[in-house]
């Protein structure tokens, strides 16, 4: 088995804004696993507030080449076991190394991801799009661009109510809000009652991450669900969102990769808990990876490449929330864009 990085830099469409920070385009990894006719891809985006670095991800990935590349034959999670302690300081590199292989093992075993794992995928959940932060005007027009039917908005300002408000005037689409961690607990709960009549789904981590106690308080009291996002990153974190939050979303990226991914979602609905899992800015191979969880999930937030002014890549397509299979075997991804930054063999 081969290893072969490539880097890309993803522009996009419009500048993308959150709470904490703004971009208008996002590096990425893109991790190739070849073994004779067949290859598998993963991906990861880099982060700053994860701390995670394009270059940081290729130089661990580059270490451990020899060990990656002696192995071909195991099932991904005897992989994913092997290369924890290898990566367990990079959850993103670990992660679009798991992915690869996945989708090369499914690929050589001459079938798509979810039928390897015996998935049905006739009840899917839909896919939200989400809209960043921006001047209500340019919110607006971002919608109409693209009609969808549930729509993820993206808070922390000062005007956050008024601006769902206006938002309203132009959809009957769900609403589901993400203040990525933003919010004070008294402000979550006013907010709460507010966006509950507006159409608000659910609120997708309102506090900071380290606001325990907050937490514990409006998951008590807030008239809305609420959705662990950047308080659930690993498989540990499970068990320590329940009974603090309805629902975990998980990303790929944070956990390392599908393998981990899966046992979190097992776990979290034995606990009764509501499964999501989201997306970062990228390409069609993160997002085609994601597709294949579907069927374990209640919510699903994967709008990452139609966000893209130019994919990298080809693999599921999304048409107003629904998501629409590859003929491919594995994730069903197809790298076609052959001019990345830097590739390294």
């Amino acid at each position: 088995m081969k290893l072969i990085l490539r880097t890309y830099n993803l522009q996009l469409k419009h500048t993308f804004r959150i709470s904490r920070q703004s971009y208008d385009h996002k590096k990425v990894l893109i991790v190739e696993l070849k073994d004779g006719e067949y290859s598998g891809y993963g991906e990861a985006s880099e982060n700053p507030y994860y701390h995670q670095s394009v270059d940081d991800m290729i130089l661990d990935l580059s270490k451990i080449k020899q060990h990656i590349e002696s192995e071909s034959e195991e099932t991904p999670e005897i992989f994913w076991r092997k290369m924890y302690p290898l990566l367990e300081n990079n959850m993103f590199a670990l992660c679009a190394l798991d992915i690869a292989y996945n989708d090369l093992y499914a690929r050589k075993k001459g079938k798509k991801l979810y039928e390897l794992w015996n998935y049905k995928i006739e009840n899917n959940p839909l896919s939200n799009f989400t809209i960043g932060i921006d001047s209500i005007e340019n919110m607006v027009l971002k919608m109409q661009e693209t009609p969808w039917p549930i729509y993820k908005i993206k808070l922390g300002t000062k005007e956050d109510v008024a601006i769902v408000k206006a938002l309203r005037q132009h959809t009957e689409a769900i609403f589901r809000i993400d203040a990525n961690g933003s919010w004070e607990v008294e402000e979550t709960l006013k907010n709460a009652i507010e966006l509950k009549k507006l159409g608000v789904e659910f609120l997708e981590q309102p506090l900071d991450a380290d606001n325990l106690e907050g937490i514990q308080y409006i998951y008590r009291h807030a008239v809305l669900p609420i959705i662990a996002d950047e308080s659930c990153q690993i498989e540990a974190d499970i068990d320590s969102c329940f009974e603090k939050f309805h629902g975990v979303n998980i990303k790929l990226v944070k956990c390392g990769g599908l393998t981990p991914a899966r046992r979190m979602l097992a776990r979290a609905k034995n606990l009764k808990m509501k499964t999501m899992v989201g997306c970062m800015t990228e390409s069609s191979i993160g997002i085609s990876a994601i597709a294949h969880l579907l069927p374990s999930l209640d919510y699903v937030d994967m709008d990452g490449a139609l966000l893209l002014r130019k994919d990298i890549a080809k693999g599921v397509t999304i048409k107003k929330g629904k998501v629409y299979y590859s003929e491919l075997n594995g994730t069903g991804v197809l790298l076609t864009d052959n001019n990345p930054i830097k590739m390294i063999t």
